[in-house]
């Protein structure tokens, strides 16, 4: 089979019609197979599953224990070694550390229009927010004056500053349509459960070094995103972490015959019966070694990245106008007819789909790609549907923070077995006896001084009985007859030794990985300060970025893809109105934004949720801020809602900024009013004093003039009364004179007369004429 392979991809650079044909597919799949799986123990995908696999094996601390077996024995002989072979658990612990670490980092999925439309508004938006600041006063005095209102947004939210309007734009401003989309894709990598999706990917980011996943589109489930097992990819060489350049990439999947039935109905049961013939009759599979099972099917599904031409043919009708005709690649019009009509041809990207049975030269599907994803922005490229990185990549090679300590991992292992060794080996501390020494011992009182009543006096108090001397006077050889045999002293050095090797590649794992004690606190030092066991595991952190980065660019990938298929279904798809019904369940203010998203394209980011250390220093500085009344508490609400921390400490300063401007300006007016209130006391205090000596010169005029008003009225009724008494004396006086003239009449008569008009009658009373002030009324 192998010799009737081609050895190299077709070309591209044959017409359109060749391209799709299935004999062209075939060549393409032919190619793939050769480059991975020629031969059937030394192809580059076997490889790279057993590469993968063992990787797999040491990240659950299953590892095979062969090599160790091999080290131990001798000349393959395992009879004198009884120990437990249970590879050590060590690299798990490493992998879960940082696995649940990274897992447990939220994020925010942002869209941001960046079509001519999205453009349009947010420039817009940002015009009439600076025309509102610059025209502040005029507004204002115009609702003074006026009571018209000539402000486009609320005043209320208006910035102050260029640079609270750039915060603002990142903060605040939201169109519709980007909300509309954010709430779609997220709708839809919920609906594909994403969460448990990345969690595969940043493990096999740990273990295997690299991370895949894919979207999908059909009629009944829509658009989703799959996880994708790197060990069963093939793709093209390519020198980027990110394969951005790479033409082909495709999977293995091990497809039982019922679901091929039902993934390609086309097939006839002449087909499957030869299927089943080709395939389980191959003499050696270069694929599926450890597929036993009959009923499966080894199928590589792939995509081919390729151009195709859009040709036009350009004709000037009678008007005088032109009118375009799509043509195939192979038009091309005479000389002599170019001045009626003219070729017009625009080369774009184009994907292609296959599927094809390894081992035989059955393909399944060879079709243009019905639903091909592009940017608006870049309409000729397209998008395949697999998104891979490999962070550590290098021409090629792979390499994971798992591959980095597997060697480790084996010593700490050879380490545990040695100790098991030494541990077997090691004996209890014995006793050396002299039975010739004993024999010279005589107690003195008729008992035996035998070995056992030796044993017994030495393991009960420890002391024993000896002579220095023999019965003869000779110098006694056995004069200590009970002696200790120390047999763990050696031993007990090489356990020391074992352990302290033990610690040293452990401490290599964590030195090589940048997993240090204080990343997981297990051993944490008691003299090293909170802050610094903080600084030391924010390291470790920064050690192992380039997993979050690479999840995060499969995030982002997923999330471009998805909004994509989007456009497509709000396009093309007879089903878009349940597709938006679907979407817009959770928000019916999203469904009329949400029919027109087709039109415009988007960028998505992701904004990463600070840590709890992150957001403990963010925190820090808010308290410091709040103690020291550098904002107020509203500007730490709003700081705490924010989870970009870059822009929140902006914003921390923008607001520290303004609140300092705002109590500046409120000290001044302070002093101002301050000053005024003073100046207003003075003028108050002198305008009072001034009243109360007004007020006191009024009162004495008015006291006055009130004395001389009763004055007056005294002596108006004083000249009264004095003149009622006169007048009445005055008619007493004259009674009295006419009474005494009636009785001298008959006397005088002639007297009378005569001194009557010598001398008038005085009728003004004495004494009575003078009134209250000395003003006499005689005359």
């Amino acid at each position: 089979m192998a010799d009737s392979l081609h050895k190299e991809f077709p070309s591209q650079v044959v017409s359109d019609l060749e391209k799709i044909t299935n004999e062209y597919g075939l060549k393409v799949a032919r190619a793939i197979e050769l480059e991975w799986f020629d031969g059937p123990a030394s192809n580059r995908y076997s490889k790279t599953q057993r590469k993968f696999h063992n990787l797999r094996l040491y990240a659950r601390g299953e590892q095979s224990i062969q090599k160790y077996k091999d080290e131990l024995s001798i000349n393959g002989d395992l009879s004198y070694l009884n120990l437990d072979w249970t590879p050590v658990p060590i690299i798990p612990k490493f992998v879960d550390i940082v696995v649940n670490g990274m897992a447990g980092r939220n994020f925010d999925i942002k869209a941001y229009s960046q079509d001519q439309y999205g453009v349009a508004k947010r420039t817009d938006y940002m015009e009439s927010m600076l025309k509102d600041m610059r025209n502040r006063d005029f507004n204002n005095q115009a609702k003074q004056d006026f009571n018209m209102d000539l402000y486009e947004n609320d005043p209320e939210q208006l910035p102050e500053t260029m640079e609270e309007l750039r915060l603002h734009m990142q903060l605040t401003y939201k169109q519709e349509v980007e909300l509309a989309n954010e709430q779609a894709v997220n709708v839809l990598l919920q609906g594909s459960k994403y969460d448990l999706i990345r969690r595969r990917c940043l493990e096999d980011l740990t273990v295997l070094g690299m991370g895949a996943v894919k979207t999908t589109f059909d009629w009944s489930e829509g658009a989703k995103v799959q996880y994708v097992d790197p060990a069963d990819l093939v793709y093209s060489h390519s020198d980027s972490p990110y394969f951005e350049d790479i033409y082909y990439i495709g999977e293995v999947k091990y497809v039982p015959i019922n679901e091929l039935v039902k993934e390609f109905p086309n097939l006839s049961p002449a087909d499957l019966e030869d299927i089943d013939k080709k395939y389980n009759g191959l003499s050696h599979n270069r694929v599926d070694q450890h597929n036993k099972d009959r009923n499966k099917i080894s199928v590589l599904y792939f995509n081919y990245k390729t151009y195709m031409n859009n040709v036009y043919k350009i004709k000037k009708t009678a008007s005088g106008g032109e009118k375009a005709i799509p043509k195939t690649d192979r038009f091309n019009p005479p000389k002599e007819k170019q001045v009626d009509y003219v070729r017009m041809h625009k080369a774009s990207e184009v994907l292609f789909e296959g599927a094809k049975i390894l081992g035989t030269d059955i393909m399944l599907k060879w079709q243009k790609a019905d639903n091909m994803m592009r940017d608006k922005s870049n309409f000729n490229k397209v998008k395949m549907n697999y998104s891979l990185v490999a962070p550590k990549m290098y021409k090629g090679r792979i390499e994971s923070l798992v591959s980095r300590i597997t060697g480790f991992a084996d010593m700490i292992q050879l380490t545990h077995l040695k100790i098991q060794q030494v541990l077997s080996r090691m004996v209890p501390d014995g006793v050396y006896l002299d039975i010739d020494g004993l024999a010279e011992v005589d107690l003195g009182n008729g008992t035996n001084y035998n070995p056992q009543e030796a044993l017994n006096m030495f393991f009960q108090t420890g002391s024993v009985i000896g002579r220095s001397f023999t019965q003869d006077g000779d110098s006694n050889p056995g004069k200590i007859p009970v002696q200790e045999i120390s047999n763990g002293a050696g031993a007990g050095g090489k356990l020391q030794a074992l352990i302290g090797n033990y610690n040293y590649y452990l401490q290599m794992i964590r030195d090589v990985t940048g997993l240090n004690e204080a990343r997981d606190a297990s051993t944490p030092d008691s003299r090293s300060l909170v802050g610094i066991q903080k600084l030391a595991a924010a390291n470790s952190n920064v050690a192992t970025r380039h997993v979050l980065d690479a999840s995060l660019f499969l995030t982002v990938e997923a999330a471009e893809q998805i909004s994509l298929r989007i456009s497509d279904i709000l396009e093309y798809s007879p089903t878009k109105d349940a597709f938006i019904q679907s979407i817009g369940a959770h928000n019916v203010a999203t469904l009329d934004e949400m029919k027109e998203l087709h039109l415009y394209d988007f960028g998505i980011f992701i904004e990463l949720m600070p840590d709890e250390e992150e957001k403990q220093i963010l925190e820090n500085n808010i308290q410091m801020a709040l103690q020291q009344k550098l904002i107020e508490l509203d500007d730490a609400i709003d700081l705490r809602e924010i989870k970009n921390l870059k822009m929140a400490n902006q914003l921390l300063k923008l607001r520290r900024k303004k609140k300092a401007d705002k109590d500046k300006e409120l000290q001044q007016q302070q002093q101002q009013a301050q000053t005024q209130s003073n100046v207003q006391s003075a003028q108050a205090k002198t305008q009072g004093d001034m009243q109360k000596e007004k007020a006191k010169t009024d009162n004495q005029i008015l006291l006055e003039t009130e004395k001389n008003k009763l004055q007056m009225e005294f002596m108006k009724k004083e000249a009264q009364l004095k003149k009622e008494l006169m007048d009445h004396e005055f008619e007493i006086n004259t009674k009295l004179k006419r009474m005494e003239m009636t009785s001298k009449a008959e006397q005088e008569d002639r007297k009378d007369k005569r001194e009557e008009k010598k001398s008038e009658p005085k009728f003004e009373s004495s004494g009575n004429d003078v009134m209250g002030q000395g003003l006499d009324m005689d005359v």
